[in-house]
């Protein structure tokens, strides 16, 4: 299949992409950098989610992956949700995107099977930085909102992740009073591999064929977390 995922240069967009071409189909990655893999089955766009004009005509992919991402900087809400509107708008659905009214009643692109989001635990819980946080509860919603208009065609669902190993997180991780106040928050003792959130877009992307609408948290059952207190 044609697979196009946003923000492959790194982190979980790069293991996503090494996990489908693993798999033998064909991806098309963008991302702001320069690609850092080379492969037969792999072509790579330099482009700014947030410009639309910028996006490459002419893909038509089957499953759609929204991965660009940043975290506190003053655009994480252009980037993280108008970001993946853009794309989203352009490679789901068939016809031009300008216009909310029209957004509405749009519908499917021929050859899409499913989209992936990329989502946050901080959409769930609220903790992060604040923009941050409400870009994300925003792709929780969004969500929910394209799955709505695919369907029966298509399916979209997001994957939420809490803390994952990628250079993004090298402050905390490398801090080790830090890090071990979120091991003490974090059940399992550990965050995710980028390759394990790859095999979870995979998974809801390709296996999955019935859910949809769904914003699934994977955070080893940090959100989770209580403590009763009680007298002994």
């Amino acid at each position: 299949m044609n697979i196009l995922i946003t923000g492959t240069s790194s982190g979980i967009g790069l293991a996503a992409t090494e996990k489908f071409l693993a798999e033998g189909h064909r991806v098309w990655g963008l991302d702001v950098a320069p690609a850092s893999l080379e492969h037969p089955s792999y072509q790579h766009f330099i482009c700014d989610v947030t410009d639309e004009a910028s996006l490459p005509a002419g893909l038509e992919p089957e499953i759609l992956v929204n991965n660009a991402g940043v975290q506190g900087s003053a655009d994480d809400i252009a980037v993280n949700l108008r970001g993946t509107i853009n794309v989203t708008e352009r490679y789901a659905f068939a016809g031009d995107a300008s216009g909310e009214r029209r957004e509405l009643g749009r519908t499917p692109a021929p050859r899409i099977r499913a989209v992936v989001m990329v989502g946050s635990a901080s959409g769930h819980t609220g903790s992060e930085f604040p923009a941050y946080a409400a870009s994300k509860g925003g792709v929780a919603a969004y969500t929910k909102n394209v799955a709505g208009r695919l369907a029966p065609q298509a399916i979209c669902n997001s994957i939420d992740p809490g803390g994952v190993s990628t250079e993004l997180n090298r402050p905390v991780m490398d801090d080790a009073e830090l890090w071990g106040r979120i091991m003490d928050l974090t059940p399992l003792r550990r965050w995710a591999t980028p390759a394990e959130i790859a095999d979870w877009i995979y998974f809801i992307g390709v296996t999955n064929r019935f859910m949809t609408g769904q914003n699934l948290l994977i955070d080893g059952g940090e959100a989770g977390r209580t403590e009763f207190v009680w007298p002994d």
